[in-house]
């Protein structure tokens, strides 16, 4: 089982930054993915940015493309969520999702609880 906290979150204007944080515990050996995701009160829940562990490669939501970037610290089993230029729109609670590989091609999903970020006008 992998834990997930999530830190880093707040309010801040807009045009301004925030660097999220994401520190998995517990049993990682088959960690596969990290990933950040976020959902407003009403909305979906949406994928924000992954970072895959076995060649760094990285995906991104559109709408945070060229805005935001992911990083990862293996040593601490750390990921981290870069935003920059942050709009009204950002505004939702960030979770952190952890995405295990087990046998057989079977899949297991972790989530964090979440941490805020308010971005005002």
């Amino acid at each position: 089982q992998i834990q997930l906290v999530e830190s880093g979150g707040g309010l801040v204007r807009a045009g301004g930054s925030l660097t999220l944080s994401c520190a998995a515990s517990g049993a990682t050996l088959n960690l596969k993915a990290i990933s950040w995701y976020r959902q407003a009160p009403g909305d979906q829940r949406d994928l924000v940015a992954t970072v895959y562990i076995d060649d760094n490669r990285k995906n991104y939501g559109e709408s945070v493309k060229g805005r935001f970037t992911i990083s990862r610290d293996d040593n601490r089993n750390t990921a981290n969520l870069r935003m920059n230029d942050l709009k009204p729109e950002d505004t939702a609670v960030y979770y952190c999702h952890a995405l295990e590989g087990g046998p057989y091609g079977m899949k297991y999903d972790y989530w964090g609880q979440g941490t805020q970020v308010t971005v005002s006008a």
